[in-house]
């Protein structure tokens, strides 16, 4: 059997995984039918062609590798960097029915779905599940697919479910290079010098992680961002028209993008003064997640992420100075590049060891509320309309984790004309998120009837 070491990132991600921060990406996507069957259909097509995709034969164990300089490293008091991590292998018993269940119909794929993110994926199995949610109506059913982030970012997410759904022109997923491991013990009188090498490791990741944080202080915070996490999870999902998204643009300035991140600045400055908590002067921290990941290149397994730290202008009543304000702090990270500032704290996984990984993995999850408030990214989707036995896909809301600390994030997709915004939360801390998904298309409106006076 061969396995492939997790790169730091990846590892990072299974290491700061808890049972109530589950590390997971989902996706939630609504197909049209003609059947009441087309559910159960849908179901044993995903299992018997999952079967056929090598990456979601892929699971991920824990390894010791004992090679020459491994064995060098630890006589010299050194921490080596594999020692501790953990790598992908094909599971030797992997049964594509263990990860592919079907469910009873529902009138709230929603309701459902929010159950079904609060769980962590079995660890001992390929991290992966495809859950099938049957319409009661007859006329339509979903998929709830969820894929651990130590296995896939959202674009290598996108290529495995890809290979599931009807036959198109999109390339099957390749395995990496793939090297031997076998079992090994290190010297244990070695260990006390490697563990504190490895805290130390971890330490200087989280200082320089908690100085990115204090160039972000000096603003009101809300209830929705500080709760105290339960591990419950709810989701919700709206729609919006892209021919209004590039209205905004092409009146306004700047990109899709920022149009996008303005509107969850103004969706979320209503839902505050809706709820009772007041948006006056609150500006919350936004992560925005940057793939460095070419269109080209999403085979390769794992994450290749950085990522933009910007204030939302919560606080400001006027949609286009909202507008101004995303896109000037924008600019200012494309400047900067995505290895500074925030994204700077995501490539610090590749200077810790990992057994530094393993053993701060609960410190630096911890210190995810120190570095932002709130997740935004955008996860994307080809252009084509896809299907599954023959039933078209109308709807995809894609699903982020939410970190330690965190009750909040919102993931966006551009799916044949629409803006798919997917919107997870925890339950006793937002427990009106779909009020929150509704002020989402009251914003784009808003930003038209700006745009037009």
């Amino acid at each position: 059997m061969t396995s492939d070491l997790l790169a730091p990132l990846d590892l990072a991600f299974w290491n700061i995984e808890s049972a109530r921060h589950p590390m997971h990406l989902g996706a939630l996507g609504v197909f049209s039918c003609h059947s009441p069957a087309a559910g159960a259909h849908a179901a044993d097509l995903l299992a018997a062609r999952a079967a056929a995709v090598p990456g979601l034969r892929m699971r991920i164990r824990d390894v010791w590798l004992p090679d020459v300089r491994l064995r060098r490293d630890l006589a010299a008091g050194r921490l080596p960097l594999a020692l501790g991590g953990a790598a992908r292998e094909a599971a030797p018993d992997f049964d594509p029915l263990d990860h592919v269940r079907l469910h009873a119909p529902t009138d709230d794929f929603h309701a459902v779905a929010g159950g079904l993110m609060e769980r962590p994926l079995e660890r001992g199995k390929p991290p992966w599940e495809a859950h099938v949610l049957p319409g009661k109506s007859g006329t339509s059913f979903a998929v709830l697919f969820k894929f651990h982030h130590a296995l896939a970012d959202g674009l290598r997410a996108l290529t495995l479910a890809a290979a599931i759904m009807d036959p198109m022109d999109l390339p099957e997923p390749r395995p990496r290079p793939q090297q031997p491991a076998r079992g090994f013990l290190p010297d244990v009188r070695k260990l006390p010098d490697i563990l504190r090498g490895a805290l130390a490791d971890v330490g200087r990741a989280l200082d320089i992680g908690a100085s990115v944080a204090l160039s972000t202080l000096g603003m009101r915070s809300s209830s929705a961002f500080t709760s105290e996490p339960s591990g419950t999870r709810l989701t919700a999902g709206v729609a919006v028209d892209l021919d209004d998204v590039h209205r905004v643009r092409k009146s306004a300035g700047g990109t899709v993008n920022d149009v996008l991140i303005a509107v969850v600045a103004g969706a979320l400055r209503r839902w505050l003064d809706e709820r009772g908590d007041g948006s006056a002067g609150v500006e919350p921290r936004a992560l925005i997640p940057v793939s460095n990941r070419r269109p080209r290149t999403a085979h390769p397994q794992g994450n290749r992420l950085s990522g933009y730290l910007i204030r939302l202008p919560v606080a400001d009543p006027d949609p286009l100075e909202r507008l101004r304000s995303v896109r000037t702090a924008m600019d200012r990270n494309k400047d900067a590049g995505p290895n500074r500032g925030a994204g700077a704290v995501a490539l610090l996984a590749d200077h810790v060891p990992a057994l530094g990984h393993r053993l701060g993995g609960p410190l630096v999850s911890q210190a995810a509320r120190l570095w932002f408030d709130i997740l935004v990214t955008s996860v994307p989707l080809p252009s084509l309309g896809l299907k599954l036995g023959g039933s078209p896909l109308d709807e995809i809301y894609p699903l982020a984790p939410l970190a330690r600390g965190q009750s909040l994030a919102v993931a966006i997709s551009t799916y044949r004309g629409r803006v798919h915004y997917g919107l997870v939360a925890d339950a006793r801390a937002v427990p009106d998120l779909e009020r929150l998904a509704c002020a989402v298309p009251d914003e784009v409106a808003t930003l038209l009837t700006a745009c037009r006076t």
